[in-house]
């Protein structure tokens, strides 16, 4: 038996030596048809299958629909405790509801619980038709929203994802417009919520995405199933800085989803990093034909740079050559460079710190009678 012992404790100790290597992209094996995990700072792909697959998304859609509402919120053309009514449109939604009665008022911030938490169809129309007067002009703005944010893919007919000739997406499109709905850093206080209530405690909302009570780093985003979509997910999971959105799309069941995207966000985690580089001390720069002889460098803010496991950033500065005055405060007078493997991975501006005028007769008089009354 202490035998036995004595090879188990060699064989543990030889695992955390030698831990696992994470799975590479040609050995990821997901079992829905259409798929992307992108890196939320950059949009840099890190794993597709079949990206650019036309299929519907089910209430995915709603990613779009809560871009607008938030952007409306931002601009103060809707408020959280704004109260809307639900209309007879509205309350004629069938799949996912709560059960809205036409002239039923709830406000702005319940109904985004419901369209987040419950993904309830009835609730993402009254919010369309307060943001932009009707559905269908929502969903003109929802298209051209699309089209700013290069969703080549995508064609909205509604605004929750039921199913409807032409309503089509796709993974990669997915990952786009989930990508603009983490600018909104509210949406989490939603996304992150298990169960919650509405109409004073009349109503229960109980989250659709299973991830948020079991997988490490989870932040949403959003469900969706229909019977022409089948079972998708946008999901969304942070760790040590790095942002990820794993896009599934077309599973054959709600299990089969959960695994494909915690699939996706594991194999992120486990092969990607984001490192910030240190900024650097820099000298004074020489200026001619100042009346300073010297300009103060000041360093943007550092960018995340996402690299494949602990790869090694390398920084190479660039100066705007021959400075001549005036400089004026603020001005860029140079830009550093982040590189790996000899690709930029990212710039930051090197901008004046200080202003220098420049020498003229008047300027060097006045200089020069400051500097004999100072004697």
């Amino acid at each position: 038996m202490k035998k036995i012992a004595a090879i188990c404790s060699v064989f543990l100790a030889a695992l955390l030596l030698f831990p696992a290597m994470p799975v590479q992209g040609a050995q990821l094996e997901l079992s829905c048809p259409a798929a992307v995990l992108m890196e939320a700072g950059t949009g840099r792909v890190l794993f597709e299958k079949n990206p650019h697959e036309i299929r519907p998304c089910a209430s995915i859609t709603k990613v779009m629909t809560l871009c607008l509402t938030l952007d409306a919120i931002d601009s103060g053309r809707l408020a959280m405790d704004t109260p809307l009514t639900a209309s007879a449109h509205a309350a004629s939604m069938g799949g996912s509801d709560i059960w809205l009665k036409e002239g039923e008022i709830m406000t702005v911030d319940d109904l985004i619980k419901a369209t987040v938490i419950m993904s309830a169809n009835d609730a993402a129309v009254v919010l369309a038709e307060n943001v932009a007067g009707s559905e269908e002009a929502f969903v003109a703005k929802m298209n051209e929203k699309a089209a700013q944010l290069g969703m080549n893919d995508t064609v909205f007919k509604n605004c929750n994802g039921l199913d409807e000739e032409g309503h089509v997406t796709s993974a990669y499109d997915v990952a786009l417009m989930s990508r603009e709905l983490l600018k909104h850093p509210q949406i989490t206080d939603y996304t992150l919520t298990w169960i919650d209530y509405v109409r004073d405690g009349a109503t229960q909302l109980v989250n659709t995405n299973k991830l948020i009570r079991s997988y490490q780093g989870i932040t949403g985003l959003k469900t969706g199933t229909t019977s022409q979509a089948g079972s998708c997910i946008s999901a969304t999971a942070e760790r040590n800085g790095l942002k990820l959105i794993g896009v599934v799309l077309g599973a054959g069941s709600t299990d089969d989803r959960f695994q494909d995207a915690a699939a996706l966000l594991d194999y992120g985690f486990g092969g990607w990093e984001v490192q910030i580089p240190q900024a650097p001390q820099l000298d004074p720069r020489p200026v001619a034909g100042g009346m300073e002889e010297f300009v103060r460098p000041v360093v943007g803010d550092m960018p995340e740079i996402l690299t494949e496991g602990s790869g090694e950033v390398e920084e190479k500065i660039s100066w705007r050559g021959g400075l001549k005055a005036p400089v004026e405060e603020g001005e860029v007078i140079g830009q550093i460079g982040y590189y790996i493997n000899g690709e930029e991975m990212a710039q930051v501006d090197i901008t004046a710190g200080n202003e220098v005028k420049k020498v003229t007769f008047r300027s060097a008089f006045g200089y020069l009678v400051k500097g004999l009354l100072t004697m």
